[in-house]
């Protein structure tokens, strides 16, 4: 039995607002996880995340199909990844301490996503009051060895720590805006009719 054909552009305005419903229930699913008063055990945490985030791949996947749909579902994917870095920088760390530098790690990466530049990163091997937190990933380049530092930290250890007074994450949160806004406008692109 052959199925009737699909109507150019109907059902797209429900896939097209995929994105963002999928955006806000992995935000909250992070916030949760990361901040909340009774959070989820961590691997159920990741599992959860990991279901919605390809979850909302194939929900998205399956109704636009070819490349537009593939394209569209990795870029949902990757933003939805990008929106759990946001609720992740912009949950609280309750603690702050300031901690001596013991060593400076520098290593060079290369940077794919960024015109393949390279670019160093920065990890910091700290002594803080009562041991923890012992390092600082992602550390700005000025500190040197010997250096203090005020460092933002969970007490739980949910979330890792960050310089106190760091802003929050622009860059996460357009690279989410931008790869959402892609896989949406992939979605809401009407199908031309064949002839």
């Amino acid at each position: 039995m052959r199925m009737p054909e699909e109507e150019p552009g109907t059902r797209r305005p429900a896939v097209a607002a995929l994105p963002v419903a999928a955006a806000a229930l992995v935000y909250l699913w992070a916030r949760w996880c990361f901040g909340g008063s009774a959070p989820p055990p961590s691997s159920f945490a990741l599992a959860g995340g990991a279901v919605l985030v390809l979850g909302a791949a194939v929900a998205y996947f399956v109704p636009v199909r070819g490349a537009g749909g593939l394209f569209g579902a990795l870029f949902l994917a990757l933003g939805l990844l990008s929106t759990v870095a946001v609720a992740e920088g912009t949950a609280a760390r309750g603690e702050t301490a300031t901690c001596l530098v013991r060593e400076v790690h520098t290593k060079v990466e290369a940077s794919f996503g960024e015109g393949g530049a390279e670019r160093t990163v920065y990890r910091l091997d700290l002594n803080c009051p009562g041991g923890y937190p012992d390092e600082l990933r992602d550390a700005p380049s000025s500190v040197s060895r010997g250096a203090e530092i005020r460092v933002a930290y969970d007490a739980r250890r949910r979330l890792s720590p960050v310089p106190a007074g760091e802003g929050p994450p622009w860059k996460a949160g357009l690279t989410a805006v931008l790869l959402l806004g892609l896989s949406t406008l992939l979605a809401a692109r009407r199908r031309l009719p064949v002839t």
